[in-house]
C-alpha cells in the first residue's frame, strides 16, 4: 500500500491495507468447497470499492447487509483475524471477508527486511542456525540441481523438515496449476505453508513463497509491472530452497536469518558514493546511500518506510538518522562520516543504536583515496572477482565512451583497448524516477566519455545498471557538473540538463559505424527455447507443457540444442515434456492424477541447468 495513494480518503485501488499471510490463509481455509470456487470472481472489484474512514479503517460494501471492515494495527498491517470483520450472518466464514483479504496486498513477513532495527551495543541479534548436509536424498537433490554441498552448518530439526516438505508440496501444486489456475485458493495454500515455514525457523523459504504469491497475483491481474521471467525465477528459487530443506540437508545460509544481526563495528570513517531510490512492491519507499570505508569495505545507510513512490522520491533529501549526524542523504552521498560505536549488519548496513555517534567529515572525489580501487580494474575483471554466492552483486566503476542508444539501453565501450561493448540499463524502471530520462540524455551524446558507478546485471549479457555518473578526470569532452555535486550525479535523484554536457559536439569522437547492439550470447544461443518452455509451464501450468510435447516443438528444440552443444539441456527439456504428458493409470486401467512433485522435480532440474548455462554465457560476455 502506498501512503500517498491511500490518503485521498475516497474509493480507489490503493486503499486496502496489507494483510499478514497467515490471516488470508486462515480465511480461505475456513470457506466451504462451494465458496472457494467463487472466491476468484468475488475478489475482482473489491479494491476499487474500498473506502477509508476517518479512523483509518477501510470498508468494502457487498450489497445491503454485508460490509467488510479492515482495521489495521499501528504498523498499517492487518495482523490478526479480528481486525477483519464482516456484518453478514456467515461471518467470519464468509466469502465477503475472504474476498477483501484476498484483494489486499500481502504484507512482508517481517518489517526488518526493509526497515533495519536500531540496535545498541547490548541489543545485537544472532543469525538463525544454518543447516547441515547429510542424508542421501539431499545429496541426490543437490546433484540434480547442480548444487555443491556445504560442510558447515547445523542439523535441521524434524519440524523444519516437515515444514519444508509441506512448502515443497504446495509449491509443486502451484507450479502444476500455473498462472491460469493459480487463483486465491492455490495462493492461500502457499501462504499457509509459508507461515508454517516461518514458525519452524525457515525465513528464506517463506520469503521465496511470498515472492511467488505476489508474482501470481500480478500475472493474474495483468499488472504492467509483472514479468513472467521474474515469476519463473521466483518459482525456481522456491522449489530449490524447499526441496533441499525437505530432503533434510542444506548448505549454510539456506535456512536464512530470522532477524538481521548487527555487530559492533568500533570507530569508522566512511565516504559517500551515491544515493539509490528504494521502492518495494509492498508499498515501502525510501533511499539507500552507499558508503565506502577507508579500508575499501562497503557500507550503506538506509531510510525505508511505508510511503511508496512519494517517499522514495522525497527521501533522497531527508535527514540521516544516524548518531546525531546533522546532514541529509544528498550531503552524505557527497560527504563522509566519522562514526564512533558503530553497529554493522552482515550486509554492511549501519545501525542507529543508542551508543552510536556520528560526525560529518569532508567527502572525496571519485578516484581519490579509497574510492580509487573501485575504478582500478576493467569491468570484466571486477565482475569475475565478485563472489558467485552473493544474492546481489556489488558496485563497480569504469570509464566509458558513449556509442549510442539501443532501445532503452545506452551502448558504451570502456576506455581500454579491446574492451567489449557494454549496455547501460536503468537501475529502476519506474517512469517517475529519473533513471531512464537521464540515460536517454546520455545516449543522445555519442562520443561523450564519462565515469560510471553501478551494479552489474548478472542475468543479462554485459549489462551494467548505473546508479551515478561523473566526468572522467582530464577528459575534455566529458560531463560538466556543478562544483557542489562533487563530480557525480545520482541518476535516481539528480536530473542531467543540457548545461551538464559539453557544448562543442564537433569535438566528440564517436564510432564510425556504431552497432545496433553488441554480441549477445544469450540471444544468439538456442537456450531461449528452454526458457520459453519453462515460462510456458509457469503461465499455463502442466497442461501447457504437455500440449507442447505433442507437437513438433520438442523435436526442433532438441535438435537446435544438440547442434549448439547443449546436450544436457536437450535431455532435461525432453524429460520435462515427457513427465508433463505422463498419464498414469491405476490397477483397473483408469486414469489417475499425475504426481505434481515428479513434474516439479523435472521442471526444477531444467530450470536450474538453464540458469547455470545462462550465467556462464553472461560471464563470458563481459570478457
Amino acid at each position: 500500500m502506498s501512503i500517498d495513494e491511500s490518503s485521498t480518503g475516497g474509493p480507489g485501488t490503493g486503499l486496502l491495507p496489507a494483510v499478514a499471510p497467515e490471516v488470508l490463509a486462515e480465511a480461505v481455509e475456513n470457506l466451504s468447497g462451494r465458496l472457494r470456487k467463487k472466491l476468484d470472481a468475488a475478489i475482482e472489484g473489491c479494491a476499487a470499492g474500498a473506502v477509508r474512514a476517518a479512523d483509518a479503517s477501510v470498508s468494502v460494501r457487498f450489497g445491503e447487509d454485508a460490509v467488510v471492515t479492515l482495521r489495521p494495527g499501528p504498523s498499517g498491517v492487518v495482523t490478526r483475524a479480528d481486525q477483519a470483520v464482516c456484518g453478514c450472518l456467515l461471518a467470519p466464514r464468509c466469502l465477503h471477508r475472504a474476498a477483501v483479504l484476498g484483494a489486499s496486498p500481502i504484507a512482508d513477513a517481517d518489517a526488518d527486511e526493509l526497515t533495519p532495527p536500531d540496535p545498541g551495543p547490548d541489543a545485537m541479534t544472532e543469525p538463525a542456525a544454518a543447516a547441515e548436509p547429510g542424508a542421501e536424498p539431499a545429496a541426490a537433490a543437490a546433484a540434480a540441481l547442480g548444487a555443491e554441498g556445504d560442510a558447515e552448518g547445523g542439523v535441521l530439526t524434524a519440524a523444519q523438515v516437515r515444514a519444508a516438505a509441506g512448502l515443497w508440496g504446495a509449491a509443486a501444486e502451484a507450479l502444476a496449476a500455473g498462472v491460469t489456475a493459480g487463483g486465491a485458493v492455490v495462493q492461500a495454500e502457499l501462504l499457509r505453508a509459508a507461515h508454517t515455514a516461518r514458525i519452524a525457523g525457515l525465513p528464506r523459504a517463506e520469503a521465496a513463497a511470498l515472492r511467488v504469491v505476489r508474482g501470481l497475483r500480478a500475472a493474474r491481474d495483468r499488472s504492467a509491472a509483472q514479468r513472467l521471467a521474474e515469476l519463473t525465477g521466483a518459482f525456481r528459487e522456491l522449489l530449490y530452497t524447499a526441496g533441499l530443506l525437505a530432503s533434510g540437508a542444506a548448505g549454510a545460509g539456506l535456512t536464512g536469518a530470522v532477524r538481521r544481526s548487527y555487530e559492533a563495528g568500533g570507530s569508522l570513517r566512511v565516504y559517500g558514493l551515491c544515493r539509490e531510490p528504494v521502492l518495494s512492491a509492498t508499498g515501502y519507499g525510501g533511499v539507500a546511500t552507499h558508503l565506502l570505508g577507508v579500508d575499501g569495505s562497503h557500507y550503506s545507510v538506509s531510510d525505508v518506510r511505508p510511503g511508496g513512490l512519494a517517499r522514495a522520491r522525497g527521501a533522497g533529501a531527508a535527514s540521516v538518522a544516524l548518531g546525531g549526524a546533522v546532514l541529509d542523504h544528498a550531503g552524505l552521498a557527497r560527504g563522509g562520516l566519522r562514526v564512533v560505536g558503530a553497529t554493522v549488519s552482515p550486509e554492511g548496513r549501519l545501525g542507529a543504536g543508542r551508543g552510536v555517534r556520528a560526525t560529518p567529515v569532508g567527502g572525496v572525489a571519485w578516484g581519490e583515496g579509497p574510492t580509487a580501487a573501485l575504478f582500478s580494474l576493467p569491468a570484466a575483471e571486477a565482475v569475475a572477482a565478485m563472489p558467485a554466492e552473493d544474492a546481489e552483486p556489488g558496485l563497480l566503476g569504469c570509464d566509458v565512451r558513449v556509442v549510442g542508444a539501443s532501445g532503452d539501453h545506452v551502448l558504451v565501450r570502456e576506455l581500454t583497448p579491446g574492451a567489449p561493448l557494454l549496455r547501460l540499463a536503468p537501475a529502476h524502471p519506474h517512469p517517475e524516477l529519473p533513471h531512464a530520462a537521464n540515460l536517454r540524455r546520455i545516449a543522445g551524446c555519442p562520443g561523450l566519455v564519462l565515469r560510471v558507478l553501478g551494479r552489474p546485471d548478472l542475468d543479462r549479457a554485459a549489462t551494467l545498471r548505473p546508479l551515478a555518473v561523473g566526468p572522467v578526470p582530464g577528459a575534455e569532452h566529458s560531463l560538466r557538473l556543478p562544483p557542489e555535486w562533487l563530480g557525480r550525479a545520482d541518476l535516481g535523484y539528480d536530473r542531467l540538463q543540457g548545461a551538464h554536457f559539453p557544448g562543442d559536439a564537433e569535438g566528440l569522437v564517436a564510432e564510425v559505424a556504431p552497432p545496433a547492439a553488441g554480441a549477445d550470447p544469450l540471444a544468439d544461443s538456442p537456450l531461449w527455447r528452454v526458457r520459453r518452455l519453462l515460462e510456458a509451464g509457469v503461465a499455463g501450468g502442466r497442461r501447457a507443457v504437455a500440449e507442447a510435447a505433442r507437437g513438433a516443438e520438442p523435436t526442433a528444440l532438441a535438435a537446435a540444442l544438440r547442434r549448439a552443444g547443449f546436450g544436457s539441456a536437450a535431455e532435461l527439456a525432453a524429460a520435462l515434456t515427457a513427465e508433463a504428458d505422463r498419464r498414469p493409470r491405476d490397477a483397473f486401467g483408469r486414469l489417475a492424477d499425475a504426481s505434481a512433485e515428479r513434474y516439479a522435480w523435472a521442471w526444477l532440474a531444467a530450470a536450474a541447468h538453464l540458469a547455470a548455462a545462462e550465467r556462464s554465457l553472461v560471464a563470458a560476455s563481459w570478457a
